[in-house]
């Protein structure tokens, strides 16, 4: 088995040219071909849906849920599987297929929108494909895997105008309402400081972090397309541990807690107090780091300039089990709290902290959690003497599906549009490259650029799209 540097590894997975950010890319396409659709009353938004699995599984749902939506084609690069047979049962007569290519070739006069629920990596090319057709577009979290996806992306649905939206799905419900109203009326104010913490087990917490190379090859399944899991990545050997859900662990396809719960606990946070890019992200601890998956245990400080008369913010990150954050005086307990979902097969441990956050501000300290979860403000005694003092909080017109379906039909504004999301991500790929690299990273917020650290720097890009996908990086 091949031994290979952190150094060494690093500059072999940044290969591609930093024009991404700035520059048109490489090849030309036909954008806009589907024109925008005028709703009746009665109408409904043409949905197509591309990874109908496990998270893709419970999106369809919420869907159609909504009653505002036709779902009218189904993709999966493992169609047939245990995991999309449910979805496929649910949907007879719906067209499906395997490469999401092959039904935009067929179908794009006949879809208005797409659910991307694929993993990280594969987000940003299915997205620009269909943002460049005219269709819109909600993506899972986090919104892709590197910076420069994330900013291209910005900038096509701008291009486009198409309606956008990321699966953050608290975005939408008491959380969103409840920290925008607390800020306006001036209760949260003079942030300096926020705590935020995942603490639950992760995928790849009794793996070997000895590891010096990837995964040996197996067999690909019947049912699997693996060409085509890999999008505009250079495929490896097919194993176990890259999918269904595996994918998450690994620095190349997946953004690991960070990016699946930062989006979840700290996206208030950061539309509201207007946090943007952070100046610095600093790896205090990383427990077990190596090349290839994420830490058993991470502690990672973002440090935020002022901002528009607020102070600079510090935001310190905690994952692993071992890795609890410092709780304030009146935290209270950790109870059960059901808007918070649990991961197949977990328990709530009444001991654990939940996932969430603490903000600390000038005057006031506020407890929250995560997705829906709504703030409080501790200690107890102090949220008694404020309680005449708070605003009303208004109830969501509609929940985060429907609201990127109405928003499509012109009747709201999707709350978590690439515009909000894209930055809030971008947060979360400068972590990752701390994580990775275990480095501080030393952020440029004007020209967009990591300035302490040049092979940091071209992670922002990734690697370069394997021949016959460049296009999708073109605007």
């Amino acid at each position: 088995m091949k031994t290979i540097s952190r150094r060494s590894f690093l500059k072999e997975t940044a290969l591609a040219s930093a024009a991404l950010l700035a520059a048109p890319s490489l090849v030309s396409c036909k954008p806009g071909r589907k024109k925008n659709r005028t709703y009746g009353a009665n109408d409904k938004v043409d949905l197509a849906v591309i990874g109908i699995g496990n998270r893709g599984n419970d999106d369809v749902k919420e869907f159609a849920g909504t009653g505002l939506c036709n779902i009218v084609a189904l993709c999966d690069v493992d169609m047939g599987a245990p995991h999309t047979q449910e979805v496929m049962e649910m949907f007879p007569n719906v067209p499906r297929f395997t490469d999401w290519r092959k039904m935009f070739d067929k179908m794009a006069s006949k879809i208005d929108a797409v659910l991307i629920a694929t993993p990280d990596h594969s987000h940003f090319v299915i997205a620009m494909a269909a943002m460049k057709l005219g269709i819109h577009v909600y993506v899972e979290k986090p919104l892709a895997r590197t910076f420069a996806e994330c900013e291209r992306l910005m900038q096509a649905a701008e291009k486009y105008g198409v309606v956008t939206q990321m699966g953050n799905q608290g975005h939408s419900e008491e959380n969103y309402f409840q920290f925008k109203a607390w800020k306006e009326a001036g209760i949260i104010k003079d942030v300096t400081a926020i705590t935020a913490h995942m603490n639950n087990s992760r995928r790849w917490h009794g793996w070997d972090p000895k590891i010096q190379a990837y995964p040996a090859g197996e067999a690909v399944p019947d049912t699997l397309d693996w060409d085509v899991w890999f999008g505009a990545g250079y495929p490896r050997p097919y194993n176990h541990d890259y999918h269904n859900g595996q994918w998450r662990c690994w620095y190349q396809y997946g953004m690991g807690a960070l990016g699946d719960w930062g989006a979840h606990i700290l996206d208030t946070c950061h539309e509201f107090l207007e946090l943007g890019l952070p100046e610095e992200v600093n790896p205090l601890y990383l427990k077990d780091h190596n090349p290839f998956f994420y830490p058993m245990s991470s502690t990672l400080l973002f440090k935020f300039p002022e901002r528009k008369g607020m102070p600079a913010v510090d935001v310190t990150w905690y994952d692993g089990l071992d890795n609890l954050p410092p709780l304030p005086a009146g935290y209270g307990t950790s109870e059960y709290d059901s808007s918070i979902p649990l991961v197949a097969g977990q328990k709530f441990v009444p001991t654990q902290v939940n996932p969430g956050k603490e903000i600390y501000s000038k005057t006031l300290t506020f407890k929250g959690g995560s997705h829906a979860s709504p703030l409080t403000i501790i200690p107890a005694d102090v949220a008694k003497d404020m309680e005449s003092r708070l605003p009303e909080v208004p109830e969501s017109p509609s929940n985060h599906f429907a609201n990127f379906l109405l928003a499509i039909m012109g009747k709201e504004k999707t709350r978590s549009p690439f515009s909000v999301s894209g930055p809030l991500s971008q947060v979360f790929c400068l972590g990752v490259i701390a994580q990775w690299t275990g480095e501080k990273v030393v952020f440029d917020r004007e020209t967009k650029q990591i300035v302490n650290n040049p092979v940091a720097n071209q992670m922002l890009w990734g690697p370069a799209p394997r021949p016959g996908w460049e296009e999708y990086y073109e605007l």
